[in-house]
């Protein structure tokens, strides 16, 4: 469970750093769900890195969708 919350953290953050693009916002779309599940299989396995991880990943986000009115 440890691997998949870190690996599922990761591809969440490498999907979030594609989607600063101009134009990609609606991609957290896709993000904050794989962080959200991330989240749970990290503290399924008691992962702190994960935990960490995904909790940044889906609070930036939120944060960034909150900015483009949820489209962009």
């Amino acid at each position: 469970m440890k691997l998949f919350g870190v690996l599922f953290a990761l591809v969440a953050s490498i999907l979030a750093v594609v989607a600063f693009i101009p134009l990609l916002g609606w991609l957290y779309w896709l993000v904050i769900p794989i962080g959200i599940l991330s989240l749970i299989f990290s503290v399924l396995g008691n992962s702190s890195t994960g935990k960490t991880l995904s909790i940044i990943v889906i609070l930036v986000g939120v944060f960034r969708l909150m900015i483009g009115g949820g489209i962009l």
